[in-house]
């Protein structure tokens, strides 16, 4: 009986929160408002399919059915054998021999009306897909279509998936910084106990022997961190120069090291790099002569986070930050995850897969992180922003890097042919697009795209500049939009990919 009230709660909660990247809602009535009707069971037990598969291929999640999008209780008004169809979904409605990562699968009643709530955790084993061998994942608020490729992962990173999901044995709630949960949980939901904010994100569950602690409630929330983990921490080394030299030129010149559980972790990593940063001096609009950082701020702020929440705690190595004369290194243990390659992140597609999605997930509701996959673009825009050069990524088998320049964007030779458009005052994006006609080239829209560190989806801002660029005389456009058309079916290429502009002096 307590677990149903557990699990009533839980829902009641979830209702409140609204749909998400982790939470669905259903109806099971269709027609119009004045005269509503039951659903097709077999349509309901494909919504059901198709969810539970979704959630499982991207982070996990929950779908209720009997609930309006707006969170409306309405119910079920199907009969029993209806119900026990629509529950037996979970084996009917996914691939042959398929298991779901399932964690429910339950009828409750709820102010007199009963609803069905299904969840699953995020899928390690294996790629799930539909009866019909379609495969889905969710996106935000959406159920999108995917290849098995898109998110076929190789089996050695099945345990850093896994770790932050693992319960963890002799683990109890006053291991955790209870203050900082609390004011976590009050957050969430007003007044809701550090017991039920644990179970209700997903960070414990209620067994036999009591609460049990999942490893991610331990790596966010632990007080002795090093119990937990040995190297839950961020290393800081100085190098005098743009290599380091082997003994007896030995260069570091510091060495320092800051340890605590992730929520600690953001906050003292930030502020120990702070006195690593290098400032310069410029002349400020107050005509007084100002101390600026010489990287973006928010861009090392947010590649600490990513390093941080996306590590590979299952490798027992601190985050390590080597800070050059001309450059800032941040190294994460673990590589980049087979479902995401650099390409993907250098053209800041927003392509995102979560290595820890339950430190992801609380990191992301408690503001601390962006949109799933944002953060990169906003590194990359951030450093453009400063005309600082672009950003460097790397990967191997053991670890993942991401590389910040403390030098311009421009080269000797793209700064003598900026000085032809001075007089324009052009903005840092406008720069960008007129460095690509240097040598009289001609220019595709997805060169401009490229320029911009934007997606060839985002046109507002594509229009805005090139339409300032051709009104300024810069930009001529010597093939239109019908031409380019007629040369991409031709030559079997995409339409953004055929020139159709040219910088003039």
């Amino acid at each position: 009986m307590d677990d149903i009230l557990l699990l009533t709660e839980k829902v009641r909660n979830t209702l409140i929160l609204g749909e998400s990247h982790f939470r669905e809602f259903k109806t099971a009535l269709e027609g119009r408002p004045e005269n509503k009707k039951p659903r097709l069971v077999k349509s309901i037990c494909a919504d059901i399919g198709e969810a539970l598969v979704s959630f499982a291929n991207a982070d996990g999640g929950a779908i209720i059915i009997g609930v309006e999008d707006d969170g409306a209780i309405t119910g079920i008004p199907h009969s029993e054998d209806d119900i026990q169809t629509m529950l037996n979904a979970v084996n009917t409605h996914v691939y042959h021999n398929q298991q779901l990562p399932l964690n429910n699968a339950s009828k409750l009643e709820l102010d007199g009306k009963i609803v069905l709530y299904f969840s699953v955790n995020k899928g390690t084993a294996m790629i799930y897909q539909l009866p019909d061998g379609r495969c889905v994942r969710r996106k935000d608020r959406s159920t999108m279509p995917a290849s098995v490729n898109q998110i076929q992962f190789e089996r050695q990173e099945i345990k850093s998936r896994e770790f932050d999901s693992q319960y963890v044995d002799g683990a109890l709630v006053t291991d955790l910084d209870l203050k900082l949960l609390q004011g976590i949980a009050d957050q969430y939901i007003k007044g809701l106990s550090v017991e039920r904010y644990l179970q209700q994100i997903g960070l414990a569950e209620y067994a036999a022997n009591g609460l049990r602690l999942k490893r991610a409630a331990l790596l966010l929330f632990g007080n002795d961190i090093n119990r937990w983990h040995p190297r839950c921490q961020v290393r800081f080394l100085k190098v005098n120069g743009n290599v380091i030299q082997p003994a007896p030129d030995y260069n570091i010149i510091s060495d320092d090291l800051v340890t605590g559980n992730i929520f600690e972790l953001v906050i003292k990593a930030w502020e120990h790099l702070r006195s690593y940063l290098a400032y310069k001096t410029e002349f400020g609009a107050n005509s007084q002569f100002e101390q600026k950082y010489i990287y973006p701020e928010d861009a090392v702020r947010e590649a600490i986070l990513n390093a941080i929440a996306h590590r590979d705690y299952s490798i027992a190595n601190a985050i390590e930050i080597f800070i050059f004369n001309d450059r800032m290194e941040i190294k994460s243990p673990g590589a980049l995850l087979s479902t995401l390659t650099l390409k993907n992140l250098y053209e800041l597609e927003g392509s995102h897969e979560s290595r820890n999605s339950l430190i992801a997930r609380v990191l992301r509701e408690n503001r601390l992180m962006r949109e799933l996959g944002e953060g990169m673009k906003r590194i990359f825009h951030l450093m453009q922003e400063q005309e600082l050069a672009r950003p460097e990524l790397y990967s191997n088998g053991l670890w993942f890097r991401v590389t910040l320049f403390n030098k311009t964007m421009f080269s000797p030779k793209e700064v003598e042919w900026l000085k032809n458009f001075d007089k324009f005052s052009l903005t840092k994006s406008q720069k960008q697009i007129v460095l690509l006609g240097i040598g009289d080239k001609e220019i595709s829209p997805n060169d401009i795209f490229r320029a911009l560190n934007i997606s060839n989806t985002e046109t507002e801002k594509f229009t805005i500049e090139v339409t300032t660029l051709i009104g300024l005389g810069i930009l001529h456009s010597f093939r239109t939009n019908i031409e380019a058309k007629k040369i991409a079916l031709k030559t079997k290429k995409n339409k953004k990919d055929i020139p159709r502009y040219k910088v003039k002096i």
